[in-house]
């Protein structure tokens, strides 16, 4: 499994760069470059959880990551096989304004 760190501070899920999902969805299937992927597992915090993250997981170093960004040299049958991924969003309310950065075109 990848090791992720996420800088979507505000992502539900996101508790110090670190994802609180068991596991999360890469988007872009026609991406060419990172920029055309995003984080679909993205949930933005509501005023309520701005302080905690958004399940009772504890946060994950490590999971699986869909990913339907056919072009990118990690992807295999649609899994992430890259061995440290980045998702970035730092100022992030929607998944369209995230990405993954370790995206590297085949």
């Amino acid at each position: 499994m990848p090791a992720l760190v996420c800088s979507a501070k505000n992502c539900m899920y996101n508790d110090s760069m670190y994802c609180c999902k068991e596991g999360i969805q890469v988007g872009g299937e026609q991406a060419k470059v990172c920029q055309d992927t995003c984080c679909e597992s993205f949930r933005e915090k509501s005023d309520e959880m701005k302080n905690s993250c958004g399940c009772d997981a504890r946060p994950n170093r490590t999971m699986d990551i869909r990913c339907e960004a056919r072009a990118c040299e990690y992807n295999d049958s649609c899994i992430c096989h890259a061995d440290h991924v980045d998702i970035a969003g730092v100022s992030a309310c929607r998944c369209e304004e995230t990405e993954c950065v370790t995206f590297n075109e085949k």
